[in-house]
């Protein structure tokens, strides 16, 4: 099984995702064996979700996920 959105094909590597388990958004990855491999906006270690627990992210959440990175970044709490 596969993550996949509502028209049933697979997110696509690249595209941002929620983890429904977390509510972290992330870009998807990879897919390895049965899960999807999510990997924080802004870099980081990735981690692997159910394919059940994973959905394609809507454009305000992308935008929330990217615009906290920047400030973080900004105030020098990340790379």
């Amino acid at each position: 099984m596969s993550a996949v959105r509502g028209n049933g094909k697979r997110l696509p590597v690249g595209s941002y995702a929620v983890d429904t388990s977390t509510g972290q958004v992330g870009r998807v990855m990879g897919h390895e064996g049965p899960y999807v491999q999510l990997r924080p906006v802004g870099g980081g270690r990735e981690w692997d979700c159910e394919p059940e627990a994973v959905r394609a992210a809507t454009t305000h959440e992308r935008l929330g996920a990217v615009t906290s990175y920047e400030n973080a970044r900004s105030r020098g709490e990340v790379p």
